[in-house]
């Protein structure tokens, strides 16, 4: 019989069984082992049960709420205490999806994820649903955010593993990462032992998946964006596509990298793949990408349209040293990259800084020959640590191997005097620091506290050095032009600045809110945890990636205004010789019924190269649906004002009345007239549901422009609402 309740009860059983394993030599032996275990921890006179679940608890991809000892009686259960920002819970996803690959509940086996909260951000639910989508979790997951279950089985660690028999006796626990063998070994061997005993049940479990109830998206959790030194082109990392975009700054793609599926391949962009890919980093037309989930480094090159691999073996690592030739040396979840220049190197930007998540450190991967402070010569390619010791720590010290970090998400560099560091967003340490580009020495900016052990000292509060608190910052940049950093302050959904001279930390956006406002000012605007933000050279534009409300999000930091990129589909424009050239397949313009009402809009003030937005929010009468066969659209159009639109993309079609585009046009650099009017047009062809009947409607809005001198923000949106 098993002493003791929870965790504690099975261990001194498995502590036998592992020793064991570790003396066997073939599988056989192994099988065996675990099958004599198996009966042993079966025979007791006492099940070590697992409580279960709360009636009151939420549920993701499930019908409703499922019964431990109702609906899973019969099913050898894996129960995964994860919480979603560890890395060590995302790095463990794959094995359970390739257990999961294997068996289902028709074979008698299901995956239950338990989250267990760390941040108070990760208790709420709508903040898990956005990591079960962007993680791919497809078996049922419970928000068990008062942690009871955790601390009914007395469970200490993230991840940790418990496997249950189909009575819900306690069998096994797997604590940390790492250990695909022995889960393979348990369950397989689980399965048999009580197959054989009759005791497994082939009923399926009611899945359902909340991916499948979401509309599609532009982008879907984008976690990095930067800007390129001209300021006229961004590089998105579409997550959650697992593709990178190139777009204009008006929004329009140049290119498209990858996606929608994930994978691991080199070759030119239409075969290229990714997997889960964070940080970016553009130099000409050079970019470098973190391919996190593949552990990776990608070289993309714009001019050739390739992609190809230079740091990483398509494994996790588990090296904390480093060394070897860039694509011979295993890495560990990649989060972000930035350029630095060596100390004796003859070439600027020979060295791409990595934020390398998964071992706790920040890396370098030589670009070309040169010397990183305090090192030796290194040759070009070489990739290798540079500061961390690789323990999950806020560990500050001048020796920077002796220094630790926990999870580093996010990287910016400033290169002048007095700073020349490079700035670190510690996210679970909830702190920003510093690196010396001078001698390698890890120094506190803001956040956490003075015990490196302590992992919790997290908050939202706006103060200076340790007294100032941040909730899982994930991405930092530098602003050259006001001396301030930028900090994507993610689970407390703001963006925030920071005066490293000072060392004092104050929101700039965002309520705290994890909401999607747009608002006309930078206190009422909200964010749903951004994960990346870039400023442009000239200071004036920050971009952010508002990862979980899946866009990119404009701050002026001249007018205070905060705006949405759209993201305009490269189908519309041929893109190989100049923006916005129109394509053929818009020329064709459809005229509208004479009966077609037309809307007068109030007059609209605006600036020469201000971007309009047109949001249309158009419903059709009861029962009725767009026709299929028949396409329909919308159009711009200028009477007496061509020039307005000379470049631009007139037309597009609605495919779907659920998800209506929004209407991009930038307005020119010179206007030829102070007055003018713009057309919005849309032609719908629909028919009832039952296809009895079917009529084409028209509906046309009239935006007077008027010019003026003043700015007024870098994007205007307007709503465009009808009911037919």
């Amino acid at each position: 019989m098993a002493a003791g309740g929870g965790l504690p009860g099975l261990l001194p059983a498995q502590t036998q069984l592992e020793y064991a394993l570790l003396d066997a030599l073939t599988p056989q032996e192994k099988d065996n082992l675990v099958y004599q275990y198996l009966r042993k921890v079966d025979s007791w006179e006492q099940d070590l049960r697992v409580p279960d679940f709360g009636g009151d608890l939420e549920w993701l991809n499930t019908d409703g709420p499922i019964s431990l000892y109702k609906d899973l009686c019969g099913k050898v259960v894996v129960l995964d205490f994860f919480t979603y920002c560890c890395i060590n819970c995302i790095h463990l996803l794959p094995d359970l999806h390739a257990l999961e690959h294997k068996y289902c509940d028709k074979d008698g086996l299901l995956v239950v994820g338990v989250h267990s909260a760390k941040f108070p951000n990760e208790k709420v639910l709508n903040n898990i649903k956005s990591a079960v989508l962007r993680y791919n979790i497809t078996h049922p997951v419970v928000n068990d955010a008062d942690a009871t279950l955790w601390h009914e089985l007395e469970v200490s660690c993230w991840p940790t593993l418990v496997i249950l028999g189909p009575r819900g006796n306690m069998l096994f626990s797997l604590v940390g990462e790492g250990h695909k063998d022995k889960l393979f070994l348990f369950t397989s061997i689980a399965l048999k032992f009580y197959k054989e005993k009759g005791q497994i049940t082939d009923n399926k479990i009611g899945i359902k998946l909340y991916r499948d109830s979401l509309p599609s998206s532009p982008l879907l959790f984008p976690g990095k964006v930067t800007v390129d030194n001209s300021g006229n082109r961004l590089v998105i990392a579409d997550t959650g596509h697992h593709r990178i975009l190139v777009v204009r700054k008006n929004g329009q793609i140049l290119h498209t990298i990858g996606g929608p599926n994930s994978g691991r391949k080199d070759g030119r962009f239409s075969e290229a793949a990714f997997n889960s890919p964070q940080g970016v980093a553009i130099k000409n037309n050079i970019i470098f990408v973190a391919d996190t989930e593949n552990h990776l480094i990608r070289k993309i090159d714009l001019e050739l349209e390739m992609v190809n691999t230079v740091a990483g073996i398509g494994i996790q690592g588990t090296d904390k040293e480093g060394g070897a030739k860039g694509e011979e040396q295993p890495i560990s979840s990649p989060w972000d990259v930035i350029f630095g220049s060596s100390v004796s190197g003859t070439h600027e930007d020979d060295v791409l800084w990595i934020a390398m998540a998964g071992t706790h450190q920040v890396w370098a991967l030589m670009l070309e020959c040169g010397k990183l402070p305090k090192g030796s010569d290194l040759k070009k390619g070489t990739c290798l640590r540079f500061a961390g010791s690789g323990n999950e720590e806020n560990r500050n010290n001048a020796y920077p191997h002796k220094a630790a970090f926990a999870q580093p998400s996010g990287l910016s560099l400033a290169s002048e005097e007095p700073w020349n560091c490079i700035f670190v967003a510690d996210s679970e340490s909830s702190t920003v620091r510093t690196i010396s580009l001078k001698d390698g020495a890890v120094k506190h900016l803001v956040g956490g506290e003075r015990d490196p052990l302590n992992l919790f000292a997290f908050g939202d509060v706006d103060e200076a050095g340790i007294n100032a608190k941040l909730q899982h910052p994930l991405g930092v940049t530098w602003d050259k032009k006001r001396k301030l950093l930028y900090v994507a302050d993610s689970y407390n959904h703001k963006v925030k600045f920071v005066d490293p001279k000072m060392k004092n930390c104050a929101t700039l956006a965002g309520t705290g809110e994890a909401s999607n406002v747009v608002g006309s000012s930078l206190t009422q605007s909200t964010f749903n945890e951004p994960g990346g933000l870039c400023v442009e050279e000239n200071g004036r534009l920050l971009y952010i990636a508002d990862t979980n409300n899946h866009q990119i999000k404009v701050l002026d930091l001249e007018t205070k205004i905060v705006s949405m990129l759209p993201i305009l589909n490269t189908e519309m424009f041929d893109v190989v010789d100049h923006p916005f050239v129109q394509n053929n397949k818009t020329a064709n313009i459809p005229k509208l019924p004479k009966s077609a009402p037309n809307i007068q809009l109030p007059s609209l003030t605006v600036t020469p190269g201000q971007t309009l937005q047109f949001l249309l929010r158009l419903s059709l009468p009861a029962n009725m649906k767009l026709t299929e066969e028949a396409p329909s659209s919308w159009f711009l159009t200028a009477e007496g004002n061509e020039w307005l639109l000379q470049g631009q993309n007139p037309s597009g079609e609605i495919e779907d009345i659920s998800l209506q585009p929004l209407i991009a046009l930038q307005l020119p650099s010179r206007f030829l007239s102070s007055e003018v009017v713009l057309s919005i047009k849309a032609c719908l062809y629909y028919c009832s549901k039952d296809s009895s009947a079917c009529t084409m409607k028209g509906i046309s809005f009239s935006q007077p422009l008027q010019v003026a001198n003043t700015n007024q923000g870098n994007t205007a949106q307007v709503e465009l609402t009808y009911a037919f």
